[in-house]
């Protein structure tokens, strides 16, 4: 079966998502939302850097949502607008038409996300008698499709640790990297990423999936935070980081279990290799870890290169392509707000080609 599917929006995931669904075997173009004017009427293969589709961009969400489309992949930013990304995909829902997302992070673990996203978007599903599914790479599969594979082959759980350990200096996207990670900025102030609560919000998710997968109860969530300023002046694509100013930033979300932090996502961020030299490293531009204690004790790292060389390309295109490759599993499943723990196995069938 061939499902139609609109893309809506073309930014960082989103043109990648475009072309992901032109190129896709089992998903067929159905429309492309774009928010800026001199996108809008282009054609959609333009926009995805491929040939011509036929499809032309509108800025228009009504075209959309009378499509009939089987799916939407939703890649908007939500990161400073989630309120108005979950409006957005309960629109969608309401008409009947599935959704799988990267927007709004929390919702990658519904039960522990708050009520004001899982709410309109329960009673969405149910109007329209369709699904929603968020993930990615991070939170997404790099931190509990992966790490479920080697939990699966334990005896014994002692704790388990999920990292992203990244350099962040291709990562074009000025506002998450300046105005929400605070990169370049003073180390005097919290950027909004490690404003109390925040990356509990954003990672709590994660942690508590990884929790309901092993069956255990969670006593608490916490937060901790480090920031490292810059040795010298660091050249980026989006600008100077300047001596004395964030060049790192590390932090964890704990998961308490019997008092002790046993299931627990970190973050090491650099924009330049050679910061932090103490904190843990992977090899090249970095990538993800899994360190699972237990019996057998299971360790694993993995890195992403894109077509263009890049990490952060080959992390954005595997953000896109883990969301499209499951709209047959989202289209097929019950109504609802979905998690991992929901959708079988997606194996990337008929991806070789």
């Amino acid at each position: 079966m061939s499902y139609r599917v609109a893309q809506w929006s073309t930014g960082n995931v989103g043109r990648l998502a475009l072309r992901g669904i032109i190129e896709h075997p089992d998903l067929e173009l159905a429309g492309v939302l774009v928010h800026s004017p001199d996108k809008a009427g282009r054609d959609a293969g333009e926009l995805a850097g491929v040939a011509p589709t036929g499809v032309s961009a509108t800025t228009d969400p009504d075209e959309i949502f009378g499509l009939g489309a089987h799916c939407v992949s939703y890649t908007a930013t939500g990161d400073l607008r989630p309120d108005e990304a979950v409006a957005d995909m309960a629109r969608i829902l309401e008409v009947g038409t599935n959704v799988v997302s990267t927007s709004v992070v929390p919702l990658v673990y519904p039960p522990s996300a708050p009520s004001r996203y899982t709410t309109p978007l329960e009673t969405a599903c149910k109007a329209g008698g369709v699904s929603c599914w968020t993930s990615g790479i991070d939170p997404g599969f790099a931190n509990d499709l992966v790490p479920f594979a080697f939990l699966g082959s334990c005896g014994r759980v002692d704790s388990v640790r999920v990292m992203e350990i990244l350099d962040y200096s291709t990562y074009l996207q000025a506002d998450v990297l300046f105005d929400i990670m605070g990169f370049g900025g003073s180390l005097d102030e919290l950027p909004l990423i490690l404003q109390p609560g925040v990356t509990a919000l954003a990672w709590g998710g994660t942690v508590s999936v990884l929790a309901a997968g092993l069956g255990v109860e969670l006593e608490d969530i916490r937060e901790s935070h480090e920031r490292m300023p810059a040795a010298r002046d660091y050249e980026t694509p989006l600008g100077t980081i300047a001596a004395g100013r964030t060049a790192g930033m590390r932090f964890e979300v704990q998961g308490i279990v019997g008092g002790e932090p046993r299931v627990v996502l970190e973050h090491v961020t650099r924009i330049n290799p050679e910061v932090a030299p103490e904190w843990p490293q992977l090899s090249g531009q970095g990538g993800y870890r899994v360190d699972i204690e237990g019996d057998p004790a299971l360790h694993c790292q993995f890195h992403f290169q894109g077509e263009d060389g890049d990490h952060n390309t080959g992390g954005l295109t595997a953000t896109a392509m883990r969301c499209l490759n499951a709209i047959p599993a989202v289209c097929d499943a019950d109504p609802g707000v979905l998690s991992v723990l929901d959708l079988p196995l997606v194996t990337g069938r008929g991806l070789m080609r």
